[in-house]
């Protein structure tokens, strides 16, 4: 009786066991990204430890991807397919893992570092039933003076919506499309509304304020959104008043 042995696979275990390394480095660098918004949100960890995790995630993510390229290669000199394919597959992951991040950093060098927007830099829209929130809150209660000439070259199309509908009808529509974003109302009366809009990773906190004056061609819609905490919004405030506004001039033309 004649014994066949199945031939050790070149390379031996080496490209499998590189491969299953960086899977096990992308998952450990998921879970502490992914999870560096909700540990802050329950307040579990403080916006720097958060900010911290999300850092270590980050610099595991790069780890598996050079770890799955070491995989490919060998994979690719010893002809191993399967170690390849799975490799290829870890460094794509990881590239879709710290597009966002870096697409935000980049993004911080091109807008203002500012956090609080308006569309009257005259006269900004006030905070009263969030007053004292705000007040509580790190950043101003008031509009940063500072601010209006960052905001001015930064976002020079920003500015009052004149809409011709008479006041009513813009403040219902206001707030229909508010609720519809998902803001929380804190006040609406005659001419104004205020709300806040919380971001779903981290649970940062935005206010706004709408602000509606008749005119004899009908409404002028004013609105500031102000970040609590931090110094820059990244661009968000700015591309929420500018989103809101195009939504509500659809919805009134309609």
């Amino acid at each position: 009786m004649s014994l066949t042995f199945k031939p050790r696979p070149r390379g031996g275990r080496w490209p499998v066991a590189l491969a299953w390394l960086a899977t096990l480095l992308l998952v450990l660098a998921a879970a502490l990204m992914g999870g560096a918004g909700p540990a802050y949100r329950m307040e579990w960890l403080t916006l720097g430890q958060s900010f911290s995790l999300l850092h270590r995630g980050a610099l595991l993510a790069v780890g598996a991807a050079g770890v799955a390229a070491l995989a490919f290669l060998i994979a690719g000199l010893c002809r191993r397919g399967k170690p390849a394919l799975a490799s290829l597959l870890m460094i794509g992951a990881v590239v879709a893992m710290v597009a966002q991040p870096l697409q935000l950093r980049e993004l911080a060098r091109r807008v203002p570092p500012i956090h609080d927007i308006t569309t009257d830099l005259a006269d900004p829209p006030a905070f009263e039933a969030l007053a004292e929130a705000r007040r509580e809150a790190p950043n101003a209660l008031d509009y940063p003076r500072a601010f209006a000439e960052a905001q001015r070259s930064g976002y020079p199309a920003l500015g009052p919506l004149e809409i011709a509908r008479p006041l009513p009808e813009v403040r219902d529509a206001a707030e229909a499309l508010a609720r519809a974003r998902g803001w929380t109302i804190a006040a609406v009366s005659e001419r104004r509304l205020e709300a806040v809009a919380t971001t779903r990773w981290f649970g940062f906190e935005d206010d706004i304020v709408i602000r509606l004056t008749p005119t004899p061609a009908g409404t002028t819609v004013d609105m500031r959104s102000a970040s609590r905490l931090g110094r820059s919004d990244l661009g968000t405030n700015a591309a929420r008043i500018q989103t809101f506004l195009e939504d509500l001039t659809a919805r009134l033309s309609a």
